[in-house]
This record gives structure tokens, sequence and C-alpha cells, in this order.
């Protein structure tokens, strides 16, 4: 699955957080071989369908098939993040996992009708928000919390795997939105994102970590005293990167005159 361009920034790493494939198989052997209930082989996937901005009022939403299972993924953004997280400077992934009642073959009770959510309903939204925090860069987020809501309305089987890739979807798609719109922080901008910042900062320090200069101009909304110090932060971990890489072509004497 390819990321959009705008949202690479902020997830860490695509790699397998939306391959979760799940192998509840039943095989028929035949002629020595191994052939499936419907005809694929052991290495064959039902056929995937990823429906983008399904949703119209989220951040990011998908619908996502993989075969006859169906899971609308949303991805909302809110701001600020759970007591344990604040003061933090670093944002929270988190995930709501549900089934309509006539997702499955007979009806079943909706968990809010019970009372409580069933064992199955929490391990199934703590993997997902697990899995979707391990590739979101929470520093660049900032102090935001995003909902991942998966909602199957039909079961065939593998509803953790399509709602665990649905969710990684619908969590790009708000991210690129949120860097569209200036609202997340990001080092060294492209003309395309420059000119949609809401804030511009330019941060000149020394190789010891002294500031030289700071120029920070809102160009959209005001911004807060917090938001301010995670830019310097986010400012001066891009500056250490461009002083190591000086260092790989300047000589020893040069860096330490330059201090």
């Amino acid at each position: 699955m390819r990321q959009p361009r705008a949202a690479q920034s902020f997830l860490r790493k695509s790699s397998r957080a939306g391959q979760n494939f799940e192998f509840h198989v039943t095989f028929a052997t035949r002629f020595g071989g191994t052939v499936r209930n419907d005809g694929r082989g052991p290495d064959q996937l039902r056929p995937v369908k990823i429906t983008p901005d399904y949703i119209s009022t989220a951040e990011g939403s998908v619908l996502i098939e993989i075969g006859k299972t169906r899971v609308i993924c949303t991805a909302s953004v809110d701001d600020g993040v759970p007591g344990f997280m604040k003061g933090s400077g670093k944002g929270w992934v988190t995930s709501e996992y549900g089934m309509l009642p006539r997702a499955t073959e007979e009806r079943m009770a909706r968990e809010a009708a019970r009372g409580k959510q069933s064992g199955r309903t929490l391990e199934i939204q703590r993997l997902i928000g697990r899995s979707l925090r391990a590739i979101t860069d929470q520093e660049a987020l900032g102090e935001r919390t995003v909902y991942l809501d998966c909602d199957v309305i039909q079961a065939d089987g593998g509803t953790r795997t399509a709602s665990i890739t649905g969710a990684f979807v619908a969590l790009a798609l708000a991210m690129e939105r949120m860097v569209a719109a200036g609202i997340l922080k990001a080092l060294d901008l492209a003309y395309e994102e420059d000119s949609r910042a809401e804030v511009d900062m330019n941060v000149v320090m020394t190789g010891g970590g002294h500031f030289v200069e700071i120029q920070a101009t809102a160009e959209g909304r005001p911004f807060s005293g917090s938001e301010m110090q995670d830019l310097l932060a986010l400012a001066a971990a891009g500056i250490r990167r461009l002083n190591e890489a000086q260092r790989l072509v300047l000589p020893a004497k040069s860096i330490a005159r330059g201090r």
C-alpha cells in the first residue's frame, strides 16, 4: 500500500501495520494438493477494494472490502490528549471497534444495549490502536488525539485485518489534510506546503545548541506559547541533523570554530 506523499513525514513506517492477515482457513485435500473452499490457493487473498473518503464528515475515511467483509473506518482529530499525555508535547492515537447487529448470519444484540463491550471487542480495538500508534510520529502530531473508528457492516472473517488496513489509510488521509491545512508541525517545507502554512518559523542555531536568531510569523491563526515551544524543539532536532551532515564534510577544526 502506498502512502499519500504528504503523510510520509508523520507515518514512520508503513511496513506491515496493515498486514495482520488472519489465516482461519479450511483446507480440502484433493489430488495431493491443497484447495480452499472457494477455490483459492493457500497464498491467495480474497479481492480487496478500498474506497477513500467514504464518510464526507471525517478528516479521513474509507470503506474497505475484503471478499464479503466490509468495514467503514474513519479518522477523527480532536485537540487535546488523555490526562496521562498532557504536557508531553505528543499526540495519541486510539481506536474503537464495533459490529452492526446484522453484520453476521444471525442478529447480535448491540453491545450498548447489553451495557458493556465484550472481551473480543476490547481486544480488537486495543490491537488497532497499538498497531497504528506504532507507525505514527506522535511528536509531529502535537497534543492532539486521533480517534480511529472501525465499524463492521458485514462480517465474513478477517475483520481485524480489514480494520487495521482501512484505519491506516484513513489515518494517512487525515494526516495529509492536516499538513495541507498547516495544522501539523513540519520541518523543511516544500513550496506547496510553505504556501499553506499557518505559522512560518526560521531558526538559526550554533553547533553547540545555542540560538542565533528566531523568526516566527502567524500567517493564519495566532499560535500559542506551547506551540512555539513545540516548533522550537522540532527546529532544534532538524538543525542537529543538518549539523551532523556538516560534520561529514568539514574538518574538526572548522567545526570547533563554528561553535
